[in-house]
Order: C-alpha cells, then structure tokens, then sequence
C-alpha cells in the first residue's frame, strides 16, 4: 500500500466519506481506561465456576483432614445448623454496609464530580484534591481512621445517641466510593462532545441549564455501568470491616467455628460458604453490568 494510500485511509477514518469531521463513539478508554474490569474479568468466568466451589468444600476437608475423628458430614452438619444466623444476622449486615455506603457515596460523588468542572478555580482544585486523595488511599486505612477518629457516641440535647461500628464502617468505605463515583461524573460529562455545549449556547442556555438539561442526561446511561462495577467491588470488599470488630458474615463465622470446638474440618465449610455466597450476590450484577454498557454503547 502506498503512503497516499495509508494518508487516504487515515483521512477518511478522521472525516468520512463527505469530507466533514464526525464525532466519534464515546470510548471509555478515553476518561482513564476500562471502568469495568472487575465486572468483566467476574462475568468471564464460566458457568460452572459456582458448581466447583460447592465441589471444592465438599472434597477439601476430607482430603486434608482425612485421619481426623471430626468427619467432614459433621462440619456440614454444623454449618447447616448456623447457616440462619450466618445469613439473617451476617450476610444481611453486608448487604445493608454495602447499599448505605453506595447511598451516601454516590450522592457525595455526584457533588464533587460536579465540582470538578466548576468554573471556580478553588472548588476544581479543591474537588480534584479530594478525590485523587480518596482514590489513592488504602480502604483498610481509611476504615481505620474514621474508626478511631468516630466517637462511639454523641449527645444532643440531653439525649444520647450511640454511633454503631458498623456505622461508623459505612463512612469509612464511602471515601473511596465517593472519589470513584467523582471520576465516573467527571469523565462521564467530559466524555460528551464539545458541539454539545456550543449548540446550547448558541441557544442562549446558561451554563447550569445547559448541564442539567443537556449535558448530565446524556451522562446518566454512560455512567450505570461503572457505578454497578463498583458496587460489586464495595460487597466484595465489606469482610473488611471484620478486621474492625463489625458483626458481620465472616466474623460471624469465627465465632460460629469457635463454638464448634475450633475443628480444622469446618474453615473450608464455613469459610467456603462466605465465598459462594458473595459469588452467588455479585456474579449475576457482574453479567448484568456488561449487558447494560453493550445496550448502552454508542452505535454508529
């Protein structure tokens, strides 16, 4: 192929077949990479994934304990007899540890995502400090200082009101969240072509109805995707608030082990059921994350 073939290619990629520029899909790739790689690399796992952890706690307990007294149908027995209160006390405070941090995260990263492209130099600088600041940090850590810097109770009025642990774990994981969910509005609202904010203005839309009316509609379909990626990321990551005292699956599990005696027969059931279980919750979010950005994608 010659070169004035290759530029030939290359102009028509740019412009068309009219000779006009064209706006290109948008690509996610250009707001800082793949938002989704945790609900990809979760929905490419294979159908059978679920069937093999339910195998591999059944099988590894009586391979590795197999000259134990404490059979491997006793520590199923014993994880059938907890299996109520693991769910109705554990599982269920994860589930409500994960919807309140996506809650209160995802109304503060709207708020600093769109203060992100204020006009004021101030609040941009101040916003894109705290969310590469949020982003960039370790959740262990920032679970640890909002646990010690958290009284665990306060008064007003008179009137004392207790601040649970898990409460305090629920602010804890919403930093993070929220500088996520910053960067999802800010790359969202970047991601709309420029010819979008000139036509408003040609229309004598100010900058706030052009954003609300126009700009942010648009956004809304680009940015469920990766806010669904992230909420399967935050469940996954809520048996960290165990490491902190909070009463959840995999504390529960601990203690459940250690009223049987602490066997070494039943970390496998015990601990295998907590991963099956979060795999069961998140992989059918996970498929439905990647259905949702192929339904949404611009089409040329």
């Amino acid at each position: 192929m010659s070169g004035r073939d290759t530029a030939g290619g290359r102009y028509n990629s740019l412009y068309g077949s009219t000779g006009f520029a064209v706006l290109h899909p948008y690509a996610p790739s250009a707001t800082g990479g793949d938002g989704l790689k945790f609900s990809r690399w979760l929905a490419d796992l294979p159908a059978w994934t679920l069937p093999a952890l339910f195998a591999l706690a059944l099988l590894w307990p009586s391979v590795a304990y197999a000259q134990s007294n404490y059979t491997t149908t006793m520590a199923f027995d014993a994880l059938w007899r907890w299996l109520p209160f693991l769910v109705g006390k554990g599982f269920v405070l994860n589930l409500i540890i994960s919807l309140a941090t996506m809650a209160i995260g995802t109304i503060a990263g709207v708020l600093l995502g769109l203060w992100q492209i204020s006009q004021i130099t101030a609040v941009r600088r101040f916003a894109w400090f705290m969310t590469q600041l949020f982003r960039n940090s370790p959740w262990l850590v920032l679970l640890f200082i909002v646990m010690l810097m958290f009284p665990f109770e306060i008064t007003v009025g008179g009137l004392v009101i207790p601040i649970p642990d898990w409460m305090k774990a629920v602010f804890g994981l919403s930093l993070p969240i929220m500088a996520n969910i910053s960067e999802i509005v800010r790359g969202a609202i970047a991601s709309v072509p420029t010819g979008q904010w000139e036509a408003a203005e040609s229309l004598a839309y100010s900058r706030q109805q052009t954003l609300w009316r126009i700009i942010l509609p648009q956004c809304f379909k680009r940015m469920i995707p990766p806010w669904m990626n992230w909420y399967a990321i935050l469940t996954m990551a809520t048996p960290l608030v165990s490491l902190l005292g909070v009463e959840e699956i995999v504390t529960l599990s601990r203690q459940a082990m250690e009223a049987e005696d602490n066997h070494p027969e039943l970390l496998m059931p015990f601990f295998g059921f907590c991963l099956v279980i979060f795999f069961a919750y998140c992989y059918p979010i996970a498929r439905f994350t990647i259905r949702l950005e192929r339904k949404f994608a611009v089409k040329l």
